[in-house]
């Protein structure tokens, strides 16, 4: 934007079609070409960036918003050092006076219910992503939803963690990763029940959409767990494929189905598992997985390979 008036006229043509560079400290006529300046100053950083992280890196305007925070980060904080300026140690007798300090400058950014069930929902978010080794933008869309959630007063009556749980499974199983509600449950506070019922309630109430489960999404972190080679699972894969195509899997848990594709795919290369082993890994019942085993032994015309 062009600030001094007599610089929004082209000196030569009268034309106000004029565009400013700043990089150059010049205005341009669009017109007729002509190129004027008067030493314009230039608002912008004194360094140049080749790209987004090193943008980030050099700015000094603070640290960029989260909405994994609160206050999206737009308030200062007193961290936990107990050092000062200099880097030296705060001597011990000012210390407890610096703890009061910060704690009621934690008090003082809460200024209300919602922001203190925000505050306390967002630190649970932070645990339970961590726990399950889960990607930023998982924590971060479960974060965005959480407050959407919140505004609307959905979560009054209901457990922050379940709620939080249940977002996160939410948001995982609409980014296809693949973790069941016993993995959400094992890593929180709430019971797999609890967060079903949140889940289900979340999900009607906000309309989200959410896909199907895909046994393929699990093929590989079981192969893993059961120290499988990279062939059973694309076996494992074939066999699903297969199986989709005969609609075999309409009803059936992703999960039954991925541990007896895998069993059938380890016994066929020669690197047998039980059905127990792969019961456990899968979370599910021997019983589970005979019953999907019988049903693709059945359909897709698989020799005998039981245990």
């Amino acid at each position: 934007m062009i600030e001094d008036e007599n610089l929004r006229v082209c000196p030569k043509c009268g034309s106000k079609n004029l565009i400013w560079k700043q990089d150059e400290g010049e205005i341009v006529c669009q017109d007729c070409g002509y190129v004027f300046s008067s030493e314009i100053i230039d608002t912008g950083p004194e360094w140049r960036a080749f790209d987004a992280e090193q943008k980030e890196r050099r700015a000094r305007g603070g640290s960029p918003l989260s909405i994994l925070k609160p206050n999206k980060g737009l308030v200062t904080e007193i961290d936990q050092y107990n050092k000062d300026a200099r880097g030296s140690k705060i001597p011990v007798k000012y210390q407890q006076e610096l703890q009061r300090t910060r704690k009621w400058h934690r008090r003082a950014n809460i200024a209300n219910a919602f922001e203190k069930n925000l505050a306390t929902a967002l630190e649970e978010l932070d645990r339970l992503v961590s726990n399950l080794n889960l990607p930023r933008s998982v924590a971060e869309e479960a974060a965005h939803k959480y407050r959407i959630a919140a505004k609307k007063q959905l979560i009054r009556g209901r457990l922050i963690e379940s709620v939080v749980a249940a977002i996160v499974y939410l948001v995982c199983r609409q980014a296809n990763i693949p973790k069941t509600l016993d993995d959400i449950a094992k890593a929180t506070r709430s019971s797999k029940k609890d967060i079903g019922r949140a889940y289900r309630f979340i999900k009607r109430a906000l309309s989200e959409k959410v896909p199907l489960s895909d046994p393929l999404n699990y093929i590989s972190r079981y192969a893993s767990q059961l120290n499988l080679s990279e062939k059973v699972a694309e076996e494992a894969k074939k066999i699903i494929l297969e199986a989709k195509e005969k609609g075999v899997l309409s009803g059936r848990g992703p999960t039954g189905i991925a541990a007896a594709a895998l069993y059938i795919a380890a016994a066929r290369l020669g690197e047998k598992k039980t059905q127990k082993e792969v019961a456990e890994i899968a979370g599910i019942t021997e019983v589970t997985i005979r019953n999907r085993y019988r049903e693709l032994k059945e359909q897709l015309n698989i020799e005998d390979i039981s245990d």
